[in-house]
């Protein structure tokens, strides 16, 4: 049993030990907050397709890229350097001013569960409203996340379609909806795949990033 008393790196009286860096604290009041978690390995256009597909349909104030240093079901997974992705994702939005790169999870224990991270952002944050965006992938194995049931008890969760992951409404419990959104044919993997064999990734990518890609992945 685990005792109420005790201090652990994730638990509410240490909450202020974990700044976030890339986003400002906004002081003067709530604003609707999308949370968009990924490793962002590299970002592309699917990702900001998605991200204002969000803000749009959500009435949004901001999303967050939430770039995650570590995802916990791809523990043996081989990152790019942390940094180097958040820098990716912050070239990437310098024309969307709705949208935030945010190194939030750096700061935090590993791995970066998404419990962890939220509770920290209603500590720090406490004027904001905060929703979780997340594939129809990591919906289908969601009861496996931890605390799954409180992230569904106590935030708003919209689910975009994944191919060979569809999700009715039906399915779906309270505080849970769907994104209206186009299937997004493309892929971090891919990307990946195409920078090694020497192919174009020009129509998969913002242009800003295309030569910072071509560097880091080859």
């Amino acid at each position: 049993m685990v005792q109420k008393t005790q201090q652990t790196p994730n638990s509410p009286s240490s909450l202020k030990e974990s700044p976030l860096i890339s986003i400002p604290s906004n002081e003067e009041g709530g604003l609707s907050v999308g949370i968009f978690g990924g490793s962002f390995d590299p970002i592309h256009k699917g990702h900001i397709a998605l991200a204002k597909a969000f803000l749009t349909e959500k009435e949004l104030d901001e999303v967050w890229f939430m770039v995650s240093p570590q995802n916990p079901f791809k523990v043996n997974q081989r990152l790019l350097d942390d940094h180097l992705r958040l820098e990716m994702v912050r070239q990437a939005i310098l024309d969307e001013p709705h949208f935030k790169a945010s190194d939030y999870e750096f700061h935090l224990s590993k791995p970066s569960y998404t419990w962890n991270t939220l509770q920290h952002l209603k500590h720090d944050f406490p004027r904001n409203t905060f929703t979780l965006l997340v594939g129809g992938d990591n919906w289908q194995a969601f009861n496996h996340w931890y605390h799954a049931e409180d992230i569904i008890n106590h935030y708003n969760i919209v689910v975009y379609p994944r191919h060979n992951h569809l999700t009715t409404p039906s399915q779906l419990p309270n505080h849970v909806s769907i994104l209206q959104t186009p299937l997004i044919d493309i892929s971090s993997t891919v990307i990946r795949q195409r920078v090694r064999q020497g192919e174009s990734i020009t129509e998969l990518v913002p242009p800003r990033i295309e030569d910072l890609i071509l560097q880091y992945y080859k």
